[in-house]
């Protein structure tokens, strides 16, 4: 198989499909045909079995990759946006970490062929453009990107909609009568934060309200970086009258330093936040904040694979964040 695999120019794996006619395996007729013209060149014989009708599909059983499961529960909600879908059909879901190692992907991609699965779905935390190792390239089913994209978008995928979700958060602050509004971004090297800040920026032009610098804090993602910067804001001389703060758990520190300095929220100032934890909804007030769409993430990949869509589909989807609104804004006081 490792002969025919290198002069075929495919993986082991494939010509293993092919060869024990494995069921389940989306390999189209060329690659098959040209798994048996290059062993019957290099002079093997072809089992009889190989070129029998390919046995019925299995229920659906699918392979899912996630660099880091336990850092946060996106992860588990887009697992469990995808596994519900899919066992609601009689399927099975597998998952492995890779703590993105290459090398631990390459096995965990093995074992899933194993088991017979017809598609992999490769999920990392942090959403970012990534670059796919050979086991990925390779592997002889359909493959899904969740929160991760190509450069060039060969592969299909979903990412959250975060400048659409940025701005939305924003305009609806401006539309309850804000004009001076800070905001607290993530760590700015990540992608979520710049496309947060991208579209804060956006509502505020199409608002026609000047960008000022000096209302943008950076923090961490930590509720001592929201806490931090909100120190730093209410001790601006011309303070703001709302926060956007880019994630829930800078929200918890917002609230904590506005309260320490006596202000009600939001009849003082008023406070959005972002991924709606659950946290924003024990808040008090509960928090506005928009939802990081993973379990819809999940269910996208889910509809792909049961809807048939060839691997070779390119393309990103971008997945709407919507903005759940709760008592943590109100119009400025005049």
């Amino acid at each position: 198989m490792t002969d025919i695999a290198r002069a075929a120019g495919c993986s082991q794996a494939t010509v293993s499909f092919v060869l024990n006619n494995t069921a389940g395996m989306k390999l189209s007729a060329e690659t098959r045909q040209r798994v048996f013209e290059t062993a019957s060149a290099l002079g093997y014989a072809i089992p009889e079995a190989a070129t029998a009708p390919i046995p019925a599909e299995m229920p659906n059983r699918i392979g899912i990759i996630v660099d880091q499961i336990a850092t946060s529960p996106e992860a588990v909600q887009a697992i469990d946006g995808l596994s519900a879908a899919i066992q609601e059909r009689g399927g099975l879901v597998y998952v492995g970490q890779s703590r993105g190692d290459s090398d631990v992907e390459a096995r965990l991609i093995d074992d899933f062929l194993q088991q017979g699965i017809s598609a992999l779905v490769y999920l990392t935390i942090f959403t970012r453009e990534v670059t796919p190792t050979a086991a990925l390239r390779n592997a002889p089913v359909a493959v899904y990107l969740l929160n991760c994209y190509t450069a060039n978008q060969a592969t299909p995928s979903a990412v959250p909609s975060e400048i659409a979700g940025g701005q939305r958060s924003t305009h609806h602050l401006i539309t309850q009568g804000h004009r001076r509004i800070a905001t607290i971004t993530g760590e700015i090297w990540m992608e979520a934060a710049q496309d947060r800040l991208k579209g804060y920026r956006r509502a505020l032009a199409t608002a026609d309200i000047p960008f000022e610098q000096d209302l943008v804090f950076e923090g961490d993602w930590s509720t001592s970086a929201g806490y931090e910067a909100t120190r730093k804001i209410l001790a601006l001389p011309d303070r703001p009258t709302a926060v956007f703060c880019q994630n829930d758990r800078m929200a918890v520190g917002c609230y904590q330093a506005l309260k320490e300095a006596g202000l009600s929220i939001p009849q003082d100032m008023s406070v959005v936040g972002y991924d709606d934890e659950e946290i924003a909804r024990h808040l008090h007030p509960q928090l506005t904040t928009s939802v990081l769409p993973h379990r819809a993430m999940g269910q996208w990949a889910a509809e792909q694979i049961l809807s048939g869509t060839e691997a070779r589909a390119s393309g990103m989807t971008k997945v709407e964040c919507p903005l759940i609104i709760r008592a943590s804004v109100a119009p400025p006081r005049p």
